[in-house]
């Protein structure tokens, strides 16, 4: 375990700080959809970080947000998002991150979050709590949802499609405190686990830009599921994380009970 968590510190500060010397200039964006950014940051990121996993641990598989799945299904898999917040990135917008997470025998065991811009450090593994830069961290004791902050995101198929977030968000606006919308699910979650953020949901994520954060969250107290309060999946596509406190209030708004 202690090995594993050194790598995925090691590698989140290395490629944040790699993403750090190229943030500003201009660079190569291309679209992978119609809203859904990828530049040269993110390869490189992606290249580094994946490099240096198949050369430490030449057994594992890993699942890389921009090259897909590499190598065949073994007991340990490692989650990798290079750059999480390409479209603030690309913009100068310094709210983005690097997550990698790795799993065994389908449970999470060790979970990074680095925000290069503030040199934050978020790590969890199982069993062993969360931290942030050598701190242990918890989720925040707000009790009730009209004095809560929270964080959401919007999918990138928001223009074609239907199930978009937009009612989630018009419903918890009326009832909470406030919402912010940044543009990194790796760092809301983060935020969350530190008691920044009192909860969080989201539809349409990838596995990669969930299970760290996820990971941070339990560790941290936290409580996370699906939309019904039923067990969260890191591959399923939606995730509601909160400080446990006001899990039931954002499960009745969720399900237009609220």
């Amino acid at each position: 375990m202690e090995k594993f968590k050194r790598v995925a510190i090691d590698l989140a500060k290395a490629s944040g700080q790699m993403l750090i010397e190229d943030l500003g200039r201009v660079m190569d964006v291309e679209h992978k959809g119609e809203i859904d950014l990828v530049t040269e940051a993110d390869k490189r990121s992606e290249e580094f970080i994946v490099g240096r996993l198949q050369e430490v641990f030449p057994g594992h598989s890993i699942i890389a947000e921009e090259r897909g799945g590499i190598g065949d299904p073994t007991e340990y898999l490692w989650l990798v998002d290079p750059l999480d917040g390409t479209t603030n990135y690309a913009h100068g917008f310094p709210w983005f991150s690097v997550s990698i997470a790795l799993l065994k025998g389908g449970k999470l065991i060790v979970g990074t979050v680095y925000h290069p811009v503030l040199n934050e450090l978020f790590w969890a593994a199982k069993g062993e709590g969360a931290w942030l830069n050598g701190k242990r961290i918890y989720v925040s004791k707000t009790a009730q949802l009209s004095q809560s902050f929270l964080a959401t995101g919007f999918p990138y198929d928001i223009r074609e499609s239907e199930v978009n977030n937009l009612n989630h968000f018009s419903n918890f606006a009326l009832k909470a405190l406030a919402i912010r919308r940044a543009g990194s699910a790796a760092l809301d979650l983060a935020y969350l686990a530190c008691g920044r953020f009192d909860g969080f949901w989201e539809l349409k994520l990838q596995p990669w830009d969930m299970a760290a954060g996820f990971l941070l969250v339990k560790e941290a107290g936290g409580k996370v599921t699906d939309f019904r309060g039923g067990k969260f999946d890191p591959f399923g596509r939606e995730i509601l994380a909160s400080n446990g406190l006001i899990h039931g209030e954002m499960l009745k708004v969720l399900n237009g009970e609220g």
